[in-house]
């Protein structure tokens, strides 16, 4: 069969291409096109257009690359058109993918979307659009099927990815061998995950190292994103003896102690290795920026352990909350409390039970199959 795939962002090429494997395996007639990353096309996509010249997050970079956007679409709708899948198969990536929904639907285009996007959390409306031009929802979130259910639109939930892509890059490697490989001392790590955007990572990180260096016990390591240079981090770690590890961001979680992370898919990664955390966001605005976010959002938190396990797990400092005093504290209780950490780790096993097994590239490739096989039958 033919597919179409379109993921806008490093996660979605990630996701795309554990699809693309398994589909690939499955049927042996795989024709596979689209826009993505390098990791979908050595999976054997046919790449149209990189993520990379796409993603524009934000109002002004938006207005700034207006034209560029609009470029995207008629390339993506001419494209689509010319190849002529049997489905079109998105993956996450709203902005861009929900209106390519409805330009498939209109040409008679099966849609099918891989990996919801976050509706629930705000941007409610868009549930009509996903009701109207989306055949079929596959989720990765145990929650998403009872938000959908309110709606009366059934999905698939297929488990989540995660869990897949940490068992297949993690290792049994002990922390002396971590630490011997990666020049570090024999002293128990603190991991700060300050984001992959530079204004994050400006806004973040020099609180964290502050609080950090506060455990002279331990020493400060730095998961850095592919796409920052090294430059970047040494503008504000050049005064403390701060190590940066590229590429191996789980290995960092599992042999850290506890983790100071940007809220994000990370949130859930460290939880499902097992290393204690605390969620940390900051935007500019101050506190009416943060009255208005509370207003727009719909969710009680934004780390994706809670809102899984629906009460507070891991704690979150956002906006005014997030500063030296807070961080010093929760860390304090987690480094220094038994039976406090010990809960922490008890509520991640309770998660991992939630989600369910791995397996949710195999799963969600076997049901869009079958259900492809079907309509082909009709």
């Amino acid at each position: 069969m033919k597919y179409y795939f379109i993921a806008g962002e490093a996660s979605g090429d990630l996701h795309g291409s554990n699809l693309i494997r398994v589909l690939k395996q499955k049927d042996p007639a795989f024709n596979g096109r689209g826009f993505g990353g390098e990791l979908m096309q050595n999976q054997g996509m046919s790449l149209v257009k990189h993520y990379r010249n796409m993603a524009y997050m934000g109002f002004i970079p938006v207005l700034l690359h207006i034209c560029d956007i609009k470029k995207n679409f008629q390339l993506c709708e001419q494209d689509l058109l010319k190849f002529h899948p049997d489905v079109l198969i998105l993956i996450d990536y709203p902005g861009f993918n929900l209106k390519m929904a409805k330009f498939a639907h209109k040409h008679n285009i099966r849609v099918f979307y891989y990996i919801s996007p976050k509706i629930w959390a705000w941007k409610t409306y868009r549930i009509k659009a996903i009701k109207k031009y989306v055949d079929e929802m596959f989720t990765i979130l145990p929650f998403e099927t009872d938000f959908y259910k309110k709606y009366d639109y059934q999905v698939h939930y297929v488990g989540n990815p995660t869990f897949d892509e940490i068992e297949e890059i993690l290792t049994n490697k002990t922390f002396k061998q971590f630490t011997d490989e990666n020049q570090l001392s024999e002293k128990p790590i603190i991991a700060l995950l300050p984001g992959s955007r530079l204004q994050e990572i400006h806004t973040l990180l020099p609180k964290m190292i502050k609080a950090a260096t506060h455990f002279s016990n331990y020493q400060i390591v730095i998961a850095a994103a592919p796409n920052i240079n090294n430059e970047e981090y040494n503008l504000i770690t050049h005064d403390y003896n701060i190590k940066m590890i590229y590429g191996k961001t789980y290995e960092v979680l599992q042999q850290s102690k506890i983790a100071f992370l940007a809220s994000g898919t990370v949130s859930l990664e460290a939880a499902i290795i097992g290393c204690p955390q605390i969620v940390c966001y900051k935007m500019a605005g101050g506190r009416p920026f943060s009255f208005i976010a509370r207003s727009i959002l719909k969710i009680k938190w934004v780390s994706l352990v809670n809102l899984i396990l629906n009460h507070e797990s891991v704690k979150e400092l956002l906006q005014e909350d997030f500063t030296v005093k807070n961080l010093l504290n929760e860390t304090k209780k987690i480094l220094e409390i038994k039976k406090y950490r010990e809960k922490i780790l008890a509520e991640y096993k309770e998660l991992r039970n939630q989600l369910g097994k791995s397996g949710s590239a195999k799963k969600a490739a076997e049901m869009m199959i079958c259900i492809l096989n079907m309509e082909i039958k009709k």
